[in-house]
């Protein structure tokens, strides 16, 4: 008993009793971390906003349009950079004081899986990164250039967004929310509830915008089909 509590290292994640032995405390307060997520966010929107307003090959876009594209641009950044490293480091995540490490280990206190390299988060977020994540970014320019292919990525990647979520809430369901502080207003409701929602409630949106422009589409090739055959 005496050596297990000797080896044990205090965390702030859940469950409390969970070994997490090579843990280091960040030296970058939450205010700092919150701040760079959400700052090169803002970025990435506003420049995408600002390179949206110009005219493209079918003229301007318009603001519903512009918006599904500044999500792309900010999905690409989220996917390929932050989730990214994780799917690089996380078997270090844990001891490392890297920026993004700090990042992660703040994020874990909503979700402890990540502080854990639970399974599950590991392979999810591996896809997310090297998938979803260069696809984001194909996305945007392929809104902002036109190509008739748009809205095929849009829904793939809806899709597949949409796919991560519910199995990264409803596996966490299964196990009770045991890796969080149920009901904590910024660990729980913020970090866990609310930040991952936006990748249902989003997706599931741009799914059905896609499903309607892809629909209409193909209606309107099979009219020129008919009338083409009746020409005939």
């Amino acid at each position: 008993m005496e050596s297990t509590s000797k080896h044990h290292v205090a965390h702030p994640f859940w469950p409390r009793d969970l070994s997490i032995p090579n843990y280091v405390p960040n030296d970058r307060s939450m205010y700092e971390i919150l701040t760079f997520l959400f700052s090169v966010s803002g970025v990435f929107l506003l420049a995408t906003w600002e390179i949206s307003g110009r005219e493209n090959a079918s003229g301007r876009l318009g603001v519903w349009r512009r918006l599904a594209v500044c999500w792309f641009a900010v999905c690409g950044f989220i996917h390929g950079v932050i989730e990214g490293w994780f799917s690089l480091y996380y078997e270090v995540i844990p001891a490392d004081q890297s920026f993004l490490s700090q990042l992660w280990k703040e994020y874990s206190k909503g979700d402890s899986r990540y502080a854990i390299a639970d399974n599950f988060t590991v392979c999810m977020e591996t896809i997310t990164a090297w998938l979803w994540g260069p696809f984001s970014f194909w996305a945007v320019y392929a809104f902002l250039t036109n190509k008739p292919y748009r809205f095929v990525l849009q829904l793939i990647i809806s899709l597949g967004q949409l796919y991560g979520a519910v199995l990264y809430f409803y596996t966490e369901h299964r196990d009770g929310y045991a890796h969080s502080e149920m009901g904590h207003p910024i660990y729980f409701w913020f970090y866990f509830v609310f930040l991952n929602a936006l990748w249902v409630i989003i997706p599931l949106v741009l799914i059905v915008d896609a499903w309607g422009q892809l629909s209409g589409a193909q209606a309107l090739t099979d009219n020129a089909r008919s009338h083409k055959s009746k020409r005939a």
